[in-house]
């Protein structure tokens, strides 16, 4: 007797492996799926806080080395957050049961405010998180001259 229903048949290897709903929609195209293939996580986590002092970007990269990472600032102040994550080695004798961690290159954009000083960048990484620092400039508040009034 089997304990997954049959509308499962087929398809599952266990009955701990959870039904996925998206298996055979075109847009999953079983990039993530396949060991050994690459796909680009674009969507990597970034978190951007402005400080009185700087603008903040914290990006979660478990497993990615700083040396595989690069971060830039572009003309027109946009700063660019890119990498790449190597795909595991797989050896003959290896079977997959499930492929979830993404892998390949992935890059980010933000347009960056004017009020920054991008010759001053930070960039730090520490337990697979990257911290872009990109300090403010000072504003300048304008010169006030009073006036005195005759008469």
């Amino acid at each position: 007797m089997s304990l997954i229903p049959s509308f499962f048949s087929g398809r599952r290897n266990n009955m701990f492996d959870l039904w996925d709903p998206f298996q055979d929609f075109p847009f999953t195209s079983g990039a993530l799926s396949v060991p050994g293939e690459t796909a680009s996580f674009a969507n990597t986590r970034i978190d951007w806080k402005e400080t009185p002092e700087a603008h903040v970007f914290k990006a979660d990269l478990p497993g990615v080395k700083k040396e595989e990472v690069k971060v830039e600032v572009e003309e027109g102040r946009i700063l660019q957050i890119s990498g790449d994550r190597s795909v595991e080695k797989e050896e003959k004798n290896d079977k997959w049961h499930r492929v979830e961690r993404s892998s390949g290159q992935f890059m980010r954009r933000f347009r960056l405010p004017e009020n920054v000083k991008v010759d001053e960048v930070k960039a730090a990484m520490e337990n697979g998180v990257l911290t872009v620092t990109v300090p403010k400039a000072e504003v300048k508040k304008p010169d006030v001259k009073a006036i005195d009034i005759s008469g």
